[in-house]
């Protein structure tokens, strides 16, 4: 077996054994590091590199949004954030401009530090929270 295919079977793993919190962390770090390639790319000049990493994340953004349970309030608040990065990461596309792609990889990182904020201050109550985006 090869590096890359263990270490494929090991987030395959990861994904299929991660609870809804757990997974909702992973679309955060995922759409984070889709922003820090684009931001590379776009410093390297490589177009194509640079929009299919900004796509990437621009999916799980979308993804996000999709799954809110909008019978809570907080929902409401969520989907206008998303709405938001969706465009914003639309202009970067378009202009190529690393400083919206690091406005929004910003905004996803404090995003997913809050949630894993929650995720342990659950923890410590034996509780695990369903996310947000979750229960769709």
């Amino acid at each position: 077996m090869t590096y890359n295919n263990a270490y494929a079977q090991y987030n395959n793993s990861k994904v299929l054994t991660a609870s809804p919190a757990e997974l909702t962390l992973m679309l955060y770090d995922g759409a984070i590091k889709f922003c820090n390639i684009a931001i590379m790319a776009v410093g390297q000049n490589d177009i194509t590199k640079t929009h299919t990493n900004i796509v990437k994340a621009e999916k799980i953004v979308d993804y996000l949004r999709s799954t809110l349970d909008m019978r809570y309030e907080v929902s409401k608040d969520f989907e206008r954030v998303y709405v938001y990065l969706q465009r914003r990461l639309v202009e970067a596309n378009m202009q190529k401009d690393i400083v919206i792609i690091e406005e929004v990889r910003t905004h996803l990182q404090s995003m997913r530090d809050t949630w894993k904020e929650v995720m342990a201050i659950n923890k410590d109550k034996n509780y695990t929270p369903q996310p947000m985006e979750a229960n769709a």
